[in-house]
This record gives structure tokens, sequence and C-alpha cells, in this order.
């Protein structure tokens, strides 16, 4: 069979600043921002030797929309309870506080960010 993964993503967003400073505050880190014509972005600070995908906040107008529905984006944590602490503080809302999945699986929980976005959290412990 066939091994399907993600290899990037994108975050629909209204106010660049905004939700730079937000996942910046979030998740402690540095997002490096590029503009090309319309198209607005913001990348996460990634590393490909390691589990995962890279992505990018995004900005096209016309073509994006934060929203609550639709697919969602986990990101990978080492507790969810570090970046829950943050989420607030950066002007976003709490939806579901960090919740077991199963032991072997790990908890999850859930946000708005400062977009509108509903984003998930992972993580083991």
């Amino acid at each position: 069979m066939k091994h399907v993964s993600v290899g990037w993503f994108e975050i629909p967003v209204e106010n660049m600043e905004r939700a730079m400073a937000f996942y910046e505050a979030v998740f402690d880190c540095k997002l490096d921002r590029h503009k090309m014509g319309p198209v607005d972005m913001a990348w996460f600070p990634w590393d490909e030797s390691k589990m995962g995908a890279g992505g990018s906040l995004i900005k096209a107008e016309g073509y994006y929309k934060p929203s609550t529905e639709g697919t969602k984006i986990y990101f990978s944590s080492e507790d969810a309870n570090i970046e829950l602490g943050r989420i607030e503080k950066a002007n976003g809302k709490i939806i579901r506080p960090k919740t077991e999945i199963s032991p072997d699986i790990g908890f999850m929980a859930l946000f708005h960010d400062s977009e509108g976005n509903e984003i998930a959290l992972h993580s083991r412990k």
C-alpha cells in the first residue's frame, strides 16, 4: 500500500501582523514573512529532517478565508498545556482543554486563533 503524507499546510488570515503575533506568542517561535505580489505568507520554522509537515499563515484576498469548519490542523506539542497556557494571553480562545484521546495516542486540545480558525494541538503527555 502506498504511503500518503501531508507535505504543506496553509492557515488563512485576515490580518498578518495580528496572526503572526498570535502564533509567535503561542508557539514561542519566529515566523519568516514572505510577500509575493498579492500573496502574503509567514512560514513556520520547520526542520525537514524531523517528522511533520511545514506550513504557513497566508493572506491572499479572494482565495483564503479563516474558518472554524472544514479541515483541522493539529500542531504537535511536547505537552498541549504549554501552548494552551499562552492562547488567551495572545487573544485566542480555548474551545476544548487538553483531553485524553486514549493512553496509546495521547491528548488533544482545540482553540480558535486570532483570525477565527479552529486549530488543534496533539501531545503524547
